[in-house]
């Protein structure tokens, strides 16, 4: 009898165990890399591209109107860009995923460049922000006194609240502003690998702040503007500008790059108001592309 109702312990045991590792595989599951929910069709159910940009969501949201400034919210069931149909007033357009879709949610008049904070609470628009709320986002507020004098274009902040922005002149000074004991200190600018080079602008550093990467016209670029990454150096510094080739750079402005919040893929959006009517649509390219980069 003893010996039983040993056997019987150890086979509850074992399906307990069993139950757990169910139960905390389907939460990995649902959860996805990084806490990222994995979604039934994501990417508005596109195709992921390779290691040479292509278009994306060509006819839903890259059209023969003018896009720019993708980007996805942390928790990749939102889609903000832009759009200028001739005539209108620039538009910021949301594409959300909801009951197992994508569906076009809003349209507004443009009020910013967008930049959503890591933790999803915080949504940035220059030299303002809107903070998550129960119903929705507040109503815009001043990012304070220290930047009032910036002209703001872009700006993006790291996990660790780090503020990496731009500002609107013909040269560009791109500036970062970290927290120390929980006040935010006086932006200071980055040093001459970044500033270099003219309308330097659109900055985007990565969650962990490991990279940098932004758009300037230089020397040896492809044409219009470029995109370029700086790696952080183990001493803290950042390394020189790498050019990140042919297979993102055009003739074109190639411009305001930025990481989808799984750390996939890489999008950007390409310009060129020159040609006709003007051009402007949205890219994007597979994440890769920077380590690749990176390893040079």
């Amino acid at each position: 009898m003893k010996k039983t109702i040993i056997v019987l312990i150890l086979v509850l045991a074992l399906c307990l165990n069993a139950c757990n590792t169910k139960k905390q595989s389907s939460k990995n599951k649902d959860q996805g890399i990084n806490n990222v929910p994995i979604i039934e069709s994501p990417y508005l159910g596109q195709n992921p591209p390779g290691l040479k940009a292509e278009l994306f969501a060509p006819d839903v949201v890259s059209t023969e109107n003018l896009e720019i400034e993708g980007v996805f919210a942390p928790d990749m069931k939102a889609f903000y860009f832009t759009r200028q149909v001739e005539g209108e007033v620039p538009k910021t357009h949301i594409i959300q995923y909801e009951n197992g879709g994508w569906h076009e949610s809003s349209a507004a008049p443009r009020s910013g460049e967008i930049f959503i904070s890591t933790d999803g609470n915080t949504m940035y628009l220059g030299n303002a922000y809107k903070a998550r709320t129960s119903s929705g986002w507040s109503e815009q507020k001043s990012l304070g006194p220290l930047f009032e004098k910036f002209p703001i274009m872009r700006l993006t902040a790291s996990t660790a609240g780090t503020y990496v922005f731009d500002e609107r002149d013909e040269i560009g000074t791109i500036r970062y502003s970290r927290l120390v004991n929980g006040e935010r200190v006086a932006p200071k600018a980055f040093s001459k690998e970044i500033n270099t080079g003219k309308w330097t602008s659109h900055p985007f550093i990565a969650p962990d702040e490991s990279y940098l990467i932004w758009d300037s016209e230089r020397e040896g670029g492809y044409g219009a503007s470029d995109l370029y990454i700086s790696f952080r150096q183990k001493d803290d510094s950042w390394g020189p500008a790498i050019n990140m080739g042919e297979d993102i750079n055009s003739p074109r402005e190639d411009a305001f790059g930025s990481v989808t919040p799984d750390g996939k893929y890489f999008f950007f959006h390409t310009i060129d108001l020159d040609e006709g009517e003007g051009i402007a649509n949205i890219f994007w390219v597979d994440a890769q592309v920077i380590e690749n980069l990176r390893h040079k």
